[in-house]
């Protein structure tokens, strides 16, 4: 697979994240920078590797699943799997300019 290949799908996975919103912050999970890396295997496996703003996030256990059927209906995803990580641990220093901004840290 080449490596344009590669680049244009991880542009519509992060256009896909983009797209879910962490229900208590009226911004979207990358801007929050809570994905940490997305992985693309040669036969077009996704892992995304993310974290929450708390262990004790209410939607522990909906977001990844949001998040893993959103990027499977991308044509060219054979499968999704998100993993959750508290190692580093999410803070407001994550956050893009933009969501800073959004939010009135800025």
């Amino acid at each position: 697979m080449n490596s344009e290949h590669v680049q244009d799908l991880g542009d519509r996975i992060v256009e896909t994240l983009k797209t879910i919103y962490d229900p208590e912050i009226p911004v979207d999970i990358f801007e929050l920078g809570l994905i940490y890396d997305v992985f693309v295997s040669e036969n077009n496996d996704v892992k995304i590797l993310m974290t929450l703003t708390s262990p004790n996030c209410p939607v522990a256990e909906t977001l990844p699943v949001e998040i893993e059927e959103k990027v499977k209906t991308i044509d060219v995803v054979n499968n999704a799997e998100v993993e959750i990580t508290f190692d580093p641990m999410w803070t407001q220093d994550m956050m893009s300019e933009e969501a800073k901004l959004e939010l009135g840290f800025l």
